[in-house]
């Protein structure tokens, strides 16, 4: 595998298969109005060349009409009864749902009810049975359903992915992955938000930043864990209801593993890593959208960092999402995807309270 034919070009959107003049954009009705929404959310779908955010729905009418209009390409706001109800669903093509976790299925529901594609915010759900049953949902309604991880179209994360699907590390042999933030400190200093909410979250530090590893980790290799193992601590009295750390490991086919931690009161840091039988490749800083990525890669003697560019993450997963609404390539992350890594995380917490290794069964 020749790096430099990799890395030639870091950020080309090698996905794309539309012309975005040649298609109408997709519409979007966004459902959650919280700081994500406002802050990334929005801003993406603004500045898209292929959506728009036409419809915002929240709690408050007021406040959805007043952000809306403030965004540009946002004609309506509307509460979550109006949207449940068939409010202004003449105006949208498609669903992003950045609700609590436990609310995904309802509005997944509603969305399937009214023919309308879902791009839905990882993790799927609160627990495996109602993401299994959001993927039925939308496959019974025959709508397209795509799980919202970004680190698929993430420019470093895709060159790495080639580069280890090229033979360049040789045969993987393990993976390591963290993602920590200080969650009270940098993103929300309430003690009763819901992502410390057990029943509206499912989970913590794993459910909300662990999972990027451990998704990151699946994309990697192309392939999807077989057995797990971990341990989950709390220190902070926020953290009474959902874990604060999580430390796991994960078996992979071909006795390939991972070894993967984070944290919601820990300094803000984020890579991956896979080494192989011949090399190793690294993305560090990895996970967090404001940071630009390095990609590090070495074989034999040989060792090269390269700088890459950064991109705005949830704009490139909008328009992945609409070429493959509007064009001929297959949409992934899908719902299967998405219950592979709701399982998995299950069987860790399982693992956590049994001490031991967890098969997983991701055909179940």
């Amino acid at each position: 595998m020749e790096l430099s034919v990799i890395l030639e070009d870091c950020c080309t959107r090698d996905w794309q298969t539309v012309d975005p003049d040649a298609v109408d954009p997709v519409r979007f009705a966004v459902v959650g109005l919280g700081w994500f929404t406002r802050g990334r959310v929005l801003p993406a779908l603004e500045k898209s060349d292929l959506c728009e955010p036409a419809v915002l729905a929240s709690s408050s009418k007021e406040k959805a009409q007043r952000i809306a209009d403030d965004t540009s390409g946002a004609a309506h706001g509307i509460t979550y009864g109006e949207f449940h109800d068939g409010a202004r669903r003449e105006a949208y093509d498609a669903v992003h749902i950045v609700t609590p976790n436990a609310l995904h299925l309802e509005y997944v529901e509603t969305a399937a009810a009214f023919n309308k594609a879902v791009l839905c915010e990882k993790p799927m759900e609160r627990d495996s049975e109602r993401a299994a049953t959001l993927r039925d949902v939308a496959g019974a309604a025959d709508v397209a359903l795509m799980i919202a991880y970004r680190m698929h179209t993430e420019p470093a994360v895709r060159r790495a992915r080639e580069l280890i699907a090229g033979g360049y590390v040789g045969d993987p042999v393990s993976v390591t992955g963290t993602m920590s933030q200080r969650l009270l400190d940098r993103v929300n200093p309430d003690p009763d938000q819901w992502r410390l909410d057990e029943a509206l979250a499912g989970g913590g530090a794993l459910f909300d930043i662990g999972i990027y590893p451990l998704n990151t980790a699946r994309f990697l290799l192309d392939t999807d864990p077989v057995a797990v193992t971990g341990n989950t601590t709390s220190t902070h009295d926020a953290f009474d209801e959902v874990e604060e750390t999580v430390a796991f490991s994960v078996e992979f086919p071909d006795e390939v593993y991972a070894q993967c931690y984070a944290s919601h009161n820990a300094r803000q840091s984020s890579g991956i890593t896979v080494t192989g039988t011949e090399g190793q490749v690294r993305v560090e800083p990895a996970f967090f959208q404001d940071q630009a990525r390095q990609l590090h890669v070495s074989r034999g003697d040989g060792r090269a960092t390269v700088a890459i560019e950064a991109v705005d993450q949830m704009h490139e997963e909008f328009d992945y999402f609409a070429d493959r609404l509007r064009g001929p390539g297959s949409l992934s992350p899908d719902g299967d995807h998405g219950l592979v890594d709701m399982r998995v995380m299950e069987a860790i917490y399982e693992a956590a309270e049994t001490d031991r290794w967890v098969a997983v069964d991701v055909e179940q």
